[in-house]
């Protein structure tokens, strides 16, 4: 299959778009607001040049990998706010995960379910994927509120799965089928 191409999505309030250098300053005060990384997979950042080193990764990954990574930018100032990804991307089996993350001041105005929306319409419609899967920490409850209300089903809790910062987090698994996804 032809490597997949970065898709620029947009809606009235949104601009999701390619990961830029310029972008490091605005994704470094995401991944290192405490709020933003508590369930997170990985601790919050404490550094700049994790930013940096961010993007070069992600760069690599679009080359390498079947992913896409989407920066959520605001639609009038081209501002990154937030970002997801579209990853384990298996288009023989029709699936892939997502995963997102919003700064705190742009949370609570549904700028997440619109961004998340045109991702999934995108995975749905032109890639062709069946199914989508999210790993949220049980814990997390906006963010389970937030994929409930797109449609995804919790199927399954992964127990003690993830290590973070010495603490032991479970996962809970969910599910959207195109059928399933709430407009």
């Amino acid at each position: 299959m032809p490597p997949l191409l970065q898709p620029e999505l947009s809606s009235p309030r949104l601009l999701l778009r390619e990961v830029r250098a310029d972008d490091a300053p605005a994704l470094f005060a995401i991944h290192s607001h405490p709020q933003v990384m508590r369930y997170w997979s990985y601790p919050a950042w404490t550094e700049l040049r994790q930013a940096e080193q961010k993007i070069v990764d992600i760069q690599r990954q679009r080359r390498e990998l079947d992913i896409l990574i989407f920066a959520i930018a605001d639609a009038s100032t081209d501002l990154l706010i937030g970002s997801s990804a579209l990853f384990a991307i298996d288009r023989t089996q029709g699936r892939a995960e997502i995963g997102y993350s919003l700064h705190p001041d742009w949370q609570g105005q549904g700028l997440a379910s619109e961004a998340l929306t045109l991702i999934l319409l995108y995975a749905f419609d032109e890639l062709g994927m069946r199914r989508i899967e999210a790993d949220i920490d049980p814990r997390n409850q906006p963010s389970r509120r937030l994929v409930e209300r797109l449609g995804f089903i919790q199927e399954g809790l992964f127990r003690e799965r993830w290590n973070v910062n010495n603490e032991i987090c479970d996962s809970a698994m969910y599910g959207l089928l195109r059928t399933d996804l709430k407009l």
